[in-house]
């Protein structure tokens, strides 16, 4: 191993930030960046936050992508990592960062306050992934979609030599990967988990946002694991939602199978209720039709109220199983839920059909609390 390899085998790690165009919305994101000092090569992911949880998954990520733990690691005084800044390079580092990197076994060092050239190297690197990777502005649909994009680029700044050195990148990197620490075999637990209480509106705030969970569960208490892209609710050891986690503040994740059963009770709420409203922009045409017809045929109240019974086909069918046998009912006319389950019967295996008779009637809460939502935003 060269001198250079000896004194270079660690990474320097920063947060930037970027623009996306996202499922048609332009949006900021944080990407971090960490960068071998030795051989120069990247790596990138983009996130919607830079919360703690973020940090300790950006790390996870790229000690896979090395192949292996770089022994120190250079940062800028970043929260997720730093309680208190001390005097010269002394600090109180946070409780689950001293557990990082207790469990990777790598060592943190810190630039000096208001010293950030400290770790110049990333900085440029934060320029130059901005200036080559993200310009134009990608377009993508997801975080994930971005993250591919991200991971390709990294694979692929390896070609070329850096300025001073005879060697690729890639060859550099492949030198010093025989001196990188081991990976555990399994990566460090990133998972929080708390309990709370069901509110009224049959939601849980997590981190300053709402989720729903079925409306029998008001009121009662449940566990909440929350990883960096979901978050998970358990009642009596049992999952009972399951939703994409929201970044920001005040936002409501809500599924409408949720509360349908206390919509069908109290069909009035239909058309107000934010969850089938927002629902309708979504869903095809074909169920307006339906709606339309049970409506004629039935009644407004009674329409509506069977129509539900439909909704609540898609808990155990998929969508389009349920969209295929409603386009084949209104071709043959039929108006009632009872018809469209049993053309779902002998469309398919019997056994894969769950009757909906006999749903608990347990707790249901006011359905004057519940109309609230239809104004939330």
């Amino acid at each position: 191993m060269s001198s250079n390899l000896s004194a270079d085998r660690r990474l320097k790690a920063d947060w930037g930030r970027a623009i996306a165009i996202m499922q048609g919305a332009r949006i900021p994101f944080h990407f971090f960046c960490m960068r071998s000092k030795f051989s120069a090569k990247p790596f990138i992911r983009a996130y919607p936050c830079e919360k703690q949880q973020a940090f300790f998954d950006a790390h996870v990520h790229a000690f896979n992508f090395f192949g292996g733990v770089f022994p120190a690691i250079v940062y800028d005084n970043l929260t997720s990592a730093v309680q208190k800044v001390l005097m010269g390079r002394a600090r109180i580092e946070q409780e689950g960062f001293r557990k990082l990197k207790a469990y990777y076994n790598f060592d943190a060092r810190f630039c000096n306050p208001a010293a950030a050239h400290e770790k110049g190297g990333t900085e440029g690197m934060i320029g130059y992934i901005r200036r080559n990777y993200l310009v134009p502005i990608p377009v993508v649909e997801s975080f994930e979609e971005l993250n591919e994009k991200l991971l390709n680029a990294c694979l692929r700044h390896g070609t070329h030599r850096t300025q001073g050195r005879t060697e690729s990148v890639d060859n550099l990197f492949e030198r010093e990967k025989a001196h990188l620490i081991p990976l555990p075999a399994v990566p460090i637990g990133n998972v929080y988990v708390s309990e709370t209480r069901v509110n009224k509106y049959a939601t849980v705030i997590v981190d300053k946002n709402h989720y729903s969970v079925p409306v029998s569960h008001v009121r009662l208490k449940v566990r909440v694991e929350l990883t960096i892209d979901r978050v998970d609710i358990f009642y009596d050891g049992r999952r009972i939602a399951s939703h994409a986690r929201l970044f920001g503040n005040n936002k409501w994740q809500l599924d409408p199978q949720h509360y349908l059963e206390l919509i069908r009770r109290k069909p009035g709420a239909f058309d107000s209720a934010l969850v089938i409203r927002r629902w309708r922009k979504e869903w095809p045409a074909c169920l307006e039709r339906l709606l339309a017809r049970f409506k004629e045929r039935q009644g407004d109240t009674p329409g509506i109220k069977d129509f539900i019974s439909v909704l609540m086909l898609y808990r155990d069918h998929p969508p389009e199983d349920i969209e295929a046998v409603v386009e084949l009912a209104l071709e043959n006319s039929v108006s009632t839920s009872d018809g469209i389950k049993h053309i779902l019967i002998y469309s398919g295996p019997e056994e894969q059909f769950v009757p909906l008779q006999g749903w608990p009637a347990t707790m249901i809460p006011d359905v004057a609390d519940y109309a609230q939502l239809g104004v939330v935003r």
